[in-house]
Order: C-alpha cells, then sequence, then structure tokens
C-alpha cells in the first residue's frame, strides 16, 4: 500500500468525523479497501512475475496491507480511544474486520452465482455484489450505532 493511500484513508477516517459518520460505518469501507487493495496487489505480483507461486504471497499481502493502514491510525491515536468502542471492540478494529469479511462474502457470492448459472445477470455485477453488501452492513452498523 503506498503511503499516499494510507494518508488518504486517515484522512478519510478524519473527515467523517467531522461530518459525524461513525467510525465504525467509515471502517467498514476501510476494511473492504484494504482487502480489494490486497487482491489488486497479489495479481499484480502473478503478472510481473508469473513463475513466482503466488499462492505463498497471500497471507503476507494481506497482512502487510493491514498493518500498513492500522499501525499508522493506532500511531495517529484513531485506534484505542477511550470509550470508542462497540461490543467491547474498538471501532476501527471491528468495522476493519467485519468489513474484509462482508466485502469477501460479496466476492464469494458473485463466483457462485457465475459458477452456479454460468452467466453474468446484469452488467457490473462483479463490483455491484460487494458493494451492495457493503451498503447492507453500513445501514445495519448505523442502526446499530443510532
Amino acid at each position: 500500500m503506498c503511503p499516499v493511500c494510507t494518508v488518504t484513508v486517515i484522512a478519510g477516517l478524519g473527515l467523517s468525523r467531522l461530518l459525524g459518520i461513525d467510525d465504525v460505518i467509515t471502517s467498514l469501507w476501510i476494511g473492504a479497501f484494504i482487502l480489494s487493495f490486497s487482491f489488486v496487489t497479489i495479481a499484480w505480483i502473478h503478472k510481473k512475475w508469473p513463475n513466482i507461486m503466488t499462492r505463498y504471497y497471500y497471507l503476507p499481502t494481506f497482512a502487510l496491507m493491514y498493518v500498513f493502514v492500522l499501525i499508522p491510525l493506532k500511531l495517529g491515536h484513531m485506534i484505542g480511544v477511550y470509550r470508542n468502542t462497540l461490543f467491547g471492540i474498538d471501532k476501527i478494529i471491528l468495522g476493519t474486520f467485519v468489513g474484509s469479511v462482508v466485502f469477501l462474502i460479496g466476492v464469494w457470492a458473485d463466483k457462485y452465482q457465475r459458477k452456479k448459472f454460468s452467466k453474468i445477470f446484469f452488467p457490473f455485477q462483479k463490483v455491484i455484489f460487494p458493494v451492495v453488501c457493503l451498503l447492507i452492513a453500513s445501514l445495519i452498523f448505523y442502526i446499530i450505532t443510532k
């Protein structure tokens, strides 16, 4: 993850705080972004060096992407803020984890649908499935936090 992307994520979180958007909702999208960027990075590594066994780079790539975002958030005092918790877990950590899982569910749902029916039902389906899952999760957390 590039430093500019990390600064953008931190700035986006700060801006969302100014706008009154709860950290858990913003973090859902941050988690999805991290996971999506991890997939793009793995695809780039595979394309750049096709002879390398990319499956050995999955876990380190995912771990580094999360570290590159969460460590600056911790150092910037956005993680670990007193009373910024939901269910006893820091909102940013919870949102990042749930956003990654929900994004992954959306990706898997798209792949399952393509495999089962052997066709695409609507344009940009590959993008819409994960985004709709994230929107639903955002709505659920909005209701929980209000």
